[in-house]
């Protein structure tokens, strides 16, 4: 096994740590038999397992098998290594994309340009497809942001990746911390305290990405639970029983100050009418009302996408 061990990181060569995921470090690196560069996933193992936990063999095999869409991140291996202390380290090979959503709306910010509204619809298209191919094998992603959506720029292709805290969502939903969602992508029923959700919660953060994307900046930048609720509130409006059955008894609900919604059109320019009316359902407060990512992708917003070069 040590030898094996050595070996399976003798086959790349470390370029550059490109971040902290959800699994641990993520290198640059290159593959010295093809010379072709990958995205290197450190994953540490607890430190009491005698060899690979089954929780950790079966967010693998999660992954291999969601990386068949070409819209979630391919996981091209995976190698097993020992690090300094002897402990087991699992490396996910993963194809490299050179970008990623975060940046590409920076790059724009930078210059002063909109995105163009073609490329928004493709982005927001691919991004439907690669949700509604999780949420079709009953996998909730739950921290969908600009970072976690790799980009490939020449190609304008999307991929949703770092599906570490992916969960296979059996009904009933089990109980889930919250302290999962970055704030400002966070649905309000996650910030609210609910323990039990579902496909929403993703639906909610692909609706604020979309407004991100035309807008450029984030729709609800919120830097605590409390002040991300009301960044929210302002513009959808306080909830109450009538919008929102069930919300009142939320376990973190309080009495907040009572705002009226507004037109999303006034916080979101640089959409047209039907781009307007899908943000729309994607923002509903009512989980369960909030479109379905397989719905969205046949909203007439979508009608001209090249689905075709998809």
């Amino acid at each position: 096994m040590e030898k094996q061990a050595v070996s399976a990181m003798d086959a790349f060569e470390k370029l550059e740590k490109v971040g902290e995921g959800t699994y641990g470090k993520v290198y640059r690196a290159r593959e010295k038999a093809t010379g072709r560069i990958v995205a290197l996933k450190k994953t540490r193992l607890h430190e009491d397992e005698e060899g690979v936990p089954p929780t950790t063999l079966r967010e693998i095999s999660i992954l291999r098998m969601l990386s068949r869409d070409p819209h979630i991140v391919t996981l091209m291996d995976v190698k097993q290594g020992q690090n300094k202390e002897g402990k087991t380290v699992l490396y996910l090979v993963f194809e490299y994309m050179e970008t990623d959503v975060k940046k590409f709306i920076r790059s724009f910010r930078s210059t002063g340009d909109d995105i163009s509204p073609r490329i928004v619809k493709s982005l927001m298209y691919q991004l439907c497809k690669g949700v509604a191919f999780c949420h079709g094998h009953g996998i909730l992603h739950r921290d969908l942001k600009p970072h976690n959506l790799l980009m490939d720029r020449k190609m304008m292709t999307l991929k949703i990746a770092d599906l570490g805290l992916a969960r296979q969502f059996t009904l009933p939903i089990k109980k889930y911390t919250h302290e999962i969602l970055t704030l400002w992508y966070r649905a309000p029923e996650v910030l609210l305290g609910a323990t039990h959700y579902s496909t929403g919660v993703d639906m909610w953060s692909v609706g604020c990405i979309f407004a991100e994307l035309a807008t450029k900046q984030a729709l609800f930048p919120g830097d605590s639970e409390l002040q991300q609720l009301l960044h929210i509130f302002r513009l959808l409006g306080t909830p109450n029983e009538k919008m929102w059955p069930g919300v009142s008894k939320l376990m973190n609900w309080h009495e907040y100050p009572q705002w009226r919604p507004q037109d999303l059109s006034s916080a979101v320019r640089n959409l047209d009418k039907d781009g307007l009316d899908l943000l729309a359902q994607m923002l509903q407060y009512e989980p369960s009302k909030r479109i379905s990512a397989k719905k969205a992708m046949e909203h007439p917003y979508f009608d001209d996408v090249d689905r075709e070069n998809l």
